[in-house]
């Protein structure tokens, strides 16, 4: 795997920049390119709750409308299930040859959802992090990497302004990493729903409610499956899965050898494999637009055990509130 950690910022010079969206990536990308001397106009709607938030940022905020019809570089950072009515309604009828359009999320692209003119560039500049991180770790060898990806290249300067981007935005001390707008759009929906947020999320609450059920309390409970988790993981990023179970306890390895094929069974196996076909068909991403539609984004968050919620919650009042840090 090739890393980049230098570029350009030339080929941003005189380009006029505009973001479309100010949730957590929009805001940090919005901050982090200012830092590095590219002041974006932002594009919301007049209802926008986060108007208020980018005016006391200091950025000029516009509709979706002028911030495209202005700018010669857009990002789309608005939530995935919103692009296809925003670009259809906001964004291409104002579209020029030789604009840029930008995404960290490539299933808009590859799914269908954006279908842009031949005559603008496509990119992804997709940080590997929720905005808050890539804010608070902007230019750091340890920050926040990205994927970068061209989806095409009108201009014949594609790649070197994803390029110059993805170091405007903090992310080249840490690497970029060339890939494609599929294999982004796929693996990042599978990574979210299989490991990261589902698969990751029901082992901890299901950990966390086996010990309550046998007499543990909650913060016990929560200690013991969750509390040391950072710790595995950065083990992990350092020195790799094997490196991990080389430096834990011989009891803790034992264990992970005979217990991990009896948790990640050939059913769970057959299971990921179906989420992986749902993902891949675009039957996962019709789902959710439905869904999204229909409930405008309330009551589709999983919920959370009672047991887990107060182990969670005695945990975090007795570590955080005497101001204990690990």
């Amino acid at each position: 795997m090739h890393v980049i950690r230098s570029a350009s910022l030339r080929p941003l010079k005189n380009k006029r920049l505009a973001i479309l969206g100010y949730g957590a990536q929009g805001r940090a990308q919005a901050l982090n390119l200012r830092d590095a001397g590219f002041v974006p106009r932002i594009g919301l709607p007049p209802r926008s709750r986060s108007r208020q938030q980018a005016r006391r940022d200091g950025f000029v905020v516009t509709s979706p409308v002028e911030a495209t019809a202005g700018a010669d570089i857009i990002f789309v950072l608005a939530p995935d299930h919103l692009h296809g009515k925003l670009y259809s309604r906001d964004v291409r009828p104002h579209l020029r040859a030789l604009q840029t359009l930008v995404f960290a999320h490539g299933s808009s692209v590859h799914f269908g959802l954006i279908k842009p003119p031949p005559t603008v560039d496509v990119i992804l500049v997709a940080p590997l992090g929720p905005g808050q991180r890539l804010r608070e770790l902007r230019g750091r060898a340890d920050g926040v990497p990205c994927f970068l990806a061209v989806h095409q290249d009108a201009s014949g300067h594609a790649r070197a302004v994803a390029l110059g981007l993805a170091r405007a935005i903090g992310c080249l001390p840490a690497g970029a990493i060339e890939t494609t707008f599929a294999a982004e759009a796929v693996g990042d929906l599978f990574g979210e729903q299989a490991v990261l947020c589902g698969g990751l999320g029901a082992l901890l609450q299901a950990g966390v409610d086996t010990l309550v059920v046998h007499g543990l309390k909650p913060a016990n409970a929560y200690l013991e499956c969750v509390y040391q988790l950072d710790l595995i993981i950065d083990l992990i990023k350092s020195e790799g899965l094997a490196g991990m179970y080389a430096r834990i306890s011989a009891t803790a390895a034992y264990g992970a050898k005979t217990a991990g094929p009896r948790v990640v069974t050939p059913a769970t196996r057959r299971a990921l494999d179906v989420l992986f076909q749902e993902i891949d068909s675009g039957r996962f991403l019709h789902a959710w637009m439905t869904a999204a539609g229909r409930h405008k984004g309330k009551n589709l968050r999983p919920t959370v055990s009672s047991a887990f919620r107060r182990g969670e919650r005695d945990v975090l009042h007795a570590f955080h509130s005497v101001g204990s840090h690990r």
